[in-house]
């Protein structure tokens, strides 16, 4: 159980990035690395780092770019030994970045839509579809490229699941465990919905970085992850 949980080192310095993975122990083994933490706390010798102590890193890091910077910049993070890179979820770079990944062991996921957005936020960035929608789009597009898997909001995970069958990751950020505050999420869920909605990874960053005691918080969501496992190879 405790492989689906990732954990978002969403901090802004390495030595606190460290002392959240030291307090979390053995409670946990795979973290993400966005944003934050990739450009403000040294995130790719963090990732490293992690690796070579026989933990799983997922670079969360949007890519997009022209076909042949994101082929360059996945097979680089493929050679680190990382887990999982996410990319934007459009046809070109999904098949750029699947190319890359090739005969690697890492998983390329296309980012669907924000778990912050709903469909007044697809709608006024132009699309013509609501959040369900585009987001069934982009998981067909994703299977037909050949990556590994997907990044969508919980409450798509059954629609997605149908979609790319049972041998893609549909990793789902925005979950929020028992008593947990949405923050700027909008499509949130708990933890067993979203692995018996067909989730195969949870993201959770706030609820356990922020949390008086991390491995505490971390051990509760996995209790409550308990009552549902999913295979994912």
């Amino acid at each position: 159980m405790a492989g689906q949980l990732i954990v978002g080192l969403d901090v802004s310095t390495r030595a606190r990035a460290e002392e959240i993975v030291s307090l979390l122990g053995d409670a946990v083994d795979f973290y993400k690395i966005g944003y934050q933490c990739f450009y403000g706390a040294d995130g790719y010798g963090l990732g490293k780092a992690l690796l070579a102590a026989g933990k799983k890193v997922f670079f969360d890091l949007k890519l997009l770019d022209i076909d042949n910077t994101v082929e360059k910049g996945v097979a680089a993070i493929a050679e680190t030994g990382a887990t999982m890179l996410t990319v934007h979820a459009y046809p070109k770079t999904m098949r750029a970045a699947a190319k890359a990944a090739t005969g690697s062991g890492l998983c390329v996921l296309g980012v669907t839509v924000l778990t912050s957005m709903d469909d007044e936020d697809v709608r006024q960035a132009g699309y013509e579809r609501d959040a369900a929608g585009l987001v069934a789009l982009r998981a067909q597009q994703a299977r037909d490229a050949g990556i590994g898997g997907v990044v969508a909001s919980p409450h798509e995970a059954e629609m997605v699941r149908a979609i790319v069958g049972p041998g893609m990751a549909v990793v789902t950020p925005g979950i929020r465990p028992a008593g947990a505050e949405k923050g700027d999420q909008k499509r949130v869920m708990g933890p067993a919905e979203a692995l018996a909605a067909g989730a195969s990874h949870l993201v959770v960053a706030r609820p356990i970085i922020e949390a008086a005691d991390p491995a505490a918080a971390a051990r509760a969501i996995l209790a409550e992850m308990d009552g549902k496992r999913v295979s994912f190879a």
